[in-house]
């Protein structure tokens, strides 16, 4: 295999194209250009290899998305070191669990939370852990910056799992995963250029948004916006697309449906060509009402940080409003019954995806990368969905989440996309508890800002829109629904409360 270094292929491709002073990032504290990439990058692998880094060697970031993350995930590519994207919100406790996972020779850490830096490194003692105040001097440092003879399956970045069915798991990519991801959904999807610039509300350490914010702009020589505020909300996000002019919009199902409940302005995205949805299945009703309010379609997709990114999408100009869309190119995917065996056409099964953006597996778990990795290639993405004649991929639920009642399947999507269609309801959530006849449909929901829900007009509409058996037998008004940082329901904390 040829040589190939991804940070080379990221950075310095295009300077040496002499696109050196072409924006690459944009910031609240001011642009950088890919020439300043370059150079920080640069300082940062020196940096780390006077640190004693080499190949293989674990480099936990729980970076929020700054310059900082950027070039330090950057830099471990350059010199064969492992990145570890690490959520930098989670609790201390959290950190330092997965840093003594990837067993991290070292930990940066955005202060999020005043002294969960010192937490951490007491917690992972002798590993150093520094916090971002660190920056400026890894910044400013001199020495071999050059990049490693790599190749494109040389040990790349590992990346956690959402961790909405509970502890995270290290899912281990390649280097080449970076660029399959990019021919593949960015170009052929997207049709990214260099005259984009890209602005991801979900955050880098997960792989949409390590997509979306670092990877994708940075293969074409394109712009990415690192201004999402944490937490994001409507009003600030609508500044920062205002003040930015991004033309690729990444959010989530839950967020799309916030900038709706908010009073922004319709001609907000007016910059925007194409927004993009991934985490949760996109309900039609939100789809459409966001198309109608801001002149802007949604391509719904599923990925996973399994697989890199999405590999099932809707498409411009080819929407199916309710459905994941059809096959990304080069991956192939089918919906079977547990054995693997296919399922004929609109009968619901577990998702089963391959393709060549595939993680080697688990960190230090082999029984369950034995589960999920099959050895013909096929991922068990624990996902329910049916796929019709045309190729077209639905959604109903995880596997885990899909509800027996009364002998038939139960799509908590599809109830969820009825609840929501009520105009007083923001979000829904539907789980199953045990009855006395059996399995119990359970709807929790979020009213919009300012409104009551009547439990009774619910009822009704779901009397209209669904089968007897599918219709929840109680329901929950809450202030809000527990979610992982990347926009995943938790529906196991929900079964929790029942």
């Amino acid at each position: 295999m040829s040589a190939w270094n991804a940070s080379e292929w990221l950075v310095d491709r295009h300077v040496a194209a002499g696109r050196a002073g072409a924006t690459a990032l944009v910031t609240a504290g001011g642009d950088l250009t890919y020439g300043d990439v370059q150079r920080v990058t640069s300082a940062a692998a020196a940096w780390l290899r006077a640190q004693g880094f080499g190949p293989g060697d674990r480099l936990a970031l729980a970076l929020l998305d700054t310059p900082a993350l950027a070039a330090m995930f950057l830099a471990a590519l350059r010199i064969a070191a492992v990145p570890v994207l690490v959520n930098p919100l989670l609790p201390a406790r959290d950190v330092a669990g997965i840093v003594a996972d990837a067993d991290a020779r070292l930990t940066l850490i955005s202060e999020v939370r005043p002294g969960t830096a010192e937490q951490v490194r007491e917690a992972v003692a002798p590993r150093r852990v520094l916090d971002d105040g660190e920056w400026d001097a890894i910044a400013g440092a001199r020495g071999d910056g050059e990049a490693a003879e790599t190749t494109a399956d040389s040990d790349g970045f590992w990346l956690c799992t959402s961790g909405s069915t509970g502890r995270p798991k290290l899912a281990m990519h390649r280097q080449g995963d970076l660029q399959v991801v990019v021919e593949t959904y960015a170009q052929q999807v997207l049709g990214l250029s260099s005259t984009d610039r890209c602005y991801s509300v979900g955050p880098m350490f997960h792989a949409y948004g390590l997509g979306n914010s670092l990877v994708f702009p940075m293969a074409v020589g394109a712009a990415s916006i690192l201004e999402a505020p944490r937490p994001p909300t409507p009003a600030r996000v609508a500044e920062v697309v205002r003040a930015t002019a991004p033309t690729l919009f990444f959010a989530i199902p839950t967020f799309y449906a916030a900038l709706l409940a908010s009073d922004i302005a319709d001609d907000t995205f007016a910059t925007v060509r194409q927004a993009v949805s991934a985490a949760e299945a996109l309900p039609a009703e939100t789809w459409q009402r966001f198309r109608e309010r801001f002149g802007v379609e949604i391509l719904d997709g599923i990925g996973s940080t399994e697989m890199g990114h999405i590999f099932i999408s809707n498409w411009p100009g080819r929407v199916r409003p309710g459905s994941s869309g059809w096959l990304v190119p080069s991956y192939e995917a089918k919906v079977a019954e547990a054995d693997g065996t296919a399922c004929a056409p609109g009968q619901a099964g577990a998702l089963f995806v391959r393709g060549p953006s595939v993680a080697r597996g688990y960190w230090n778990r082999p029984d369950e990368t034995a589960a999920t990795f099959a050895p013909d290639g096929w991922v068990r993405t624990g996902d329910m969905y049916d796929c019709d004649a045309e190729g077209c991929f639905t959604y109903l639920g995880r596997v885990d989440d899909m509800l027996r009642v009364g002998g038939e399947w139960v799509s908590p999507a599809e109830v969820e996309a009825t609840l929501i269609e009520h105009p007083r309801v923001l979000e829904a959530a539907v789980v199953g508890a045990p009855g006395e006849r059996g399995t119990a449909v359970v709807a929790f929901v979020v009213a919009r800002a300012g409104e009551v829900v009547n439990t009774g007009e619910l009822e009704q509409l779901c009397r209209e829109r669904l089968a007897g058996f599918k219709r929840p037998k109680r329901y929950i008004v809450v202030e809000g629904l527990p979610k992982t940082a990347t926009g995943k329901i938790q529906r196991y904390k929900l079964r929790d409360e029942l």
